[in-house]
């Protein structure tokens, strides 16, 4: 792999890392479109550290500002930091959720995820969900101070499921936390605090398994993945923070659904 390849990896990486159109899908289709392939555990986890640096920073405001109150409620119990106290246990219960069921479901699937025909099927799932969410159910009005177990839960159950390339993470997360009944920034806010613990454990359950030979890439390679990465996902943060805020998710599930269509006919 050359360094023009592994940019190409980390854009594809960074800026759908974070978008409702599942980031695993699409590197599976840039590797099949371009006859590229990741060289080695390695480039992988560069990959994700570039895109979890990036929302780190983006958010650190807000992280720093969830870790005091949640410690400070621990030593002084005022209420006033009651609700960033529970929102961090409900970040905690689905990350926990997602950990312990992802898990589980990719051993009983194995490379049965990475299949195109797997691939086109949740990029269609992912559509119509988004599909749902705009057309059939109200957005909520409730707020973080307003969440309970039962958010957590079904944005756990749902964070899951991405597991399965196709089936994006954010959008999932996203859909099942309207679907709750929480207002959209405070889904959003949720869904992309949630992706630090999650990208974070992912990272941490790689690296036992990492190797001189897992660097099948050179540090000038790697580097450039990680930079792609880390500066594309910081651009498609921004954008979709600023696009929902003036626009609706079911333009991503069109896109999803040329996708899906797209990987059906011409890949699979």
């Amino acid at each position: 792999m050359n360094w023009i390849e592994a940019v190409i990896l980390g854009i594809v990486q960074g800026i759908t890392e974070f978008l409702p159109i599942s980031s695993s899908a699409h590197l599976v289709i840039a590797q099949d479109m371009f006859g590229l392939s990741v060289p080695g555990l390695a480039f992988e986890v560069f990959l994700h550290i570039g895109s979890l640096l990036a929302v780190m920073i983006y958010f650190r405001k807000d992280i720093i500002r969830l870790l005091s109150e949640f410690f400070q409620f621990i030593r002084t119990r005022d209420c006033r930091y009651q609700a960033s106290f529970m929102f961090s246990i409900y970040i905690i219960i689905a990350t926990f959720l997602t950990g312990v069921l992802g898990i589980i479901l990719e051993k009983q699937m194995g490379d049965a995820l990475k299949s195109m025909t797997t691939v086109s099927v949740s990029l269609f799932m992912t559509g119509a969900f988004l599909v749902l969410i705009e057309r059939v159910i109200k957005y909520g009005n409730r707020k973080e101070g307003n969440m309970n177990f039962y958010d957590a839960f079904w944005v756990g159950l749902a964070q899951t499921v991405a597991i399965i390339p196709g089936i994006s993470r954010s959008g999932s997360t996203l859909v099942a936390a309207l679907w709750c009944g929480l207002e959209k920034e405070t889904a959003v806010r949720f869904s992309f605090l949630l992706s630090i613990p999650v990208t974070l454990g992912s990272i941490v359950l790689m690296l036992p398994d990492m190797s001189s030979e897992n660097f099948n890439a050179g540090l000038f390679e790697l580097t450039a993945a990680f930079v792609a990465s880390f500066v594309f996902a910081i651009i498609g943060i921004k954008w979709l923070i600023a696009f929902l805020q003036r626009s609706k998710l079911i333009y991503f599930a069109y896109y999803c659904f040329l996708a899906s269509g797209f990987v059906f006919f011409f890949l699979r």
